[in-house]
């Protein structure tokens, strides 16, 4: 979903002995800030799949050893992938330029990330991965090792924006001042720019 000027939406998802979500929240552009409000669905059939050797892979966005995935920004480019790992498996990954932000969190099972590959990380765990070199010719490598019971992960990049964020409930300018004439305008009921 592009909120841009306006989707005002409520996720209500049914009742469920066992449900997992990750709702991720994208920055746009300050130039983009208050473009046309889209909306699309991505369901479990049309998701890009990679079945490794110890892994299985879903592409949600982005691409993932030359697969891409339905789903593409139109004005921030993300990769998201969801991967499964087998139980004491490493994973290699090595797509994202040094010049981009990258994070993975961890959903199930345990998880090593440091460099010897020793000290496992439980669940509910965000890992942020820096370069050390953002102009290397070559992309650094994340090198990750399942416990024993394996591990589910999502891993996230995209390049930074570098501009500022101010954040209010349900909104997301870049200054406090933009904030405020938002809620302004959403009071007034002039915020929606683009009616349908």
């Amino acid at each position: 979903m592009t909120a841009g000027s306006g989707i005002i939406h409520q996720e209500m998802p049914k009742a469920s002995d066992r449900m997992l979500g990750c709702q991720l929240w994208v920055n746009l552009p300050a130039k983009d800030k208050m473009t046309i409000p889209s909306y699309g669905d991505i369901t479990q059939d049309k998701i890009v799949v990679v079945a490794e050797e110890n892994a299985v892979v879903r592409i949600l966005a982005g691409s993932y050893k030359g697969k891409s995935g339905l789903f593409e920004g139109k004005y921030v480019k993300v990769k998201y992938i969801d991967v499964d790992l087998a139980p004491d498996s490493t994973c290699t990954y090595t797509e994202t330029p040094n010049d981009e932000t990258l994070f993975i969190y961890l959903l199930d099972g345990t998880l090593a990330v440091n460099e010897p590959l020793s000290d496992f990380e439980n669940k509910s765990c965000a890992v942020l991965f820096t370069s050390t070199d953002k102009n290397a010719a070559t992309n650094d490598a994340v090198v990750v090792r399942s416990g024993n019971r394996g591990a589910r992960f999502v891993l996230l990049a995209a390049k930074p924006l570098h501009e500022p964020v101010a954040w209010g409930g349900p909104i997301v300018m870049n200054t406090r001042q933009e904030l405020e004439l938002a809620f302004d305008e959403l009071d007034k009921g002039t915020f929606i720019k683009h009616k349908v």
